[in-house]
């Protein structure tokens, strides 16, 4: 599919999402970036996080094999719904390493909101934080992996989360040596409607 059609389709998923989403609550739309609106220029940290009370719901990103193998970066956000509530607590998480493969949800029971990096000439690689917030004691269930993005290595990365009542909760990546590309893979759950005793799930 075409890039700039996949993105101009957000917006109406962003209505379909605020319509039957969660009944009786007005969605605004996801925090907006241009088609070229990048976060980062290439070897450049960066740090983004979502408006208060919004999680990140899509992912974009371009290689350049010229320019230390590095990555550009665009993120998209939208409200929680209503039921919800408002986030009681905010926090980066620990850092993951350049050069080397993780895998990391927000502790806490959070949900993404935001990606701080920092890139490593030595390596040619990135170093990734995710900003994470808590939700009152909801905790999350039924999480699964989504595919890896990019496809292969070297390949613009496209992630829309298209379910309304799955959240992004971390990430898996591998690191390739020979590429020096990551390729993700998302972990998106549904969260409890209720408060739950569990800390960390």
């Amino acid at each position: 599919m075409d890039l700039t059609l996949l993105w101009v389709l957000l917006p109406l998923v962003t209505v379909a999402w605020g319509q039957y989403g969660d009944y009786g609550y007005p969605y605004q739309q996801y925090h907006d970036y241009s088609d070229d609106g990048w976060v980062n220029l290439n070897r450049q940290g960066f740090s983004y996080q979502c408006p208060h009370g919004q999680v990140v719901v899509a992912v974009r990103s371009i290689f350049n094999k010229k320019e230390g193998s590095d990555r550009q970066w665009n993120y998209a956000c939208m409200p929680t719904p209503q039921s919800l509530g408002e986030p009681s607590e905010c926090w980066w998480e620990e850092i993951n390493r350049a050069g080397m493969e993780w895998y990391q949800t927000c502790s806490n029971n959070g949900l993404v909101a935001g990606f701080q990096s920092r890139y490593f000439e030595s390596v040619l690689d990135r170093e990734w934080q995710f900003y994470c917030c808590r939700y009152s004691k909801r905790c999350p269930y039924s999480c699964w992996m989504t595919t890896e993005y990019p496809g292969h290595y070297g390949e613009e990365m496209d992630m829309i989360s298209y379910n309304y009542d799955y959240y992004m909760r971390g990430a898996t990546t591998t690191f390739s040596a020979v590429e020096r590309d990551r390729q993700w893979k998302f972990i998106m759950c549904r969260m409890t409607d209720y408060d739950c005793e569990f800390a960390n799930v």
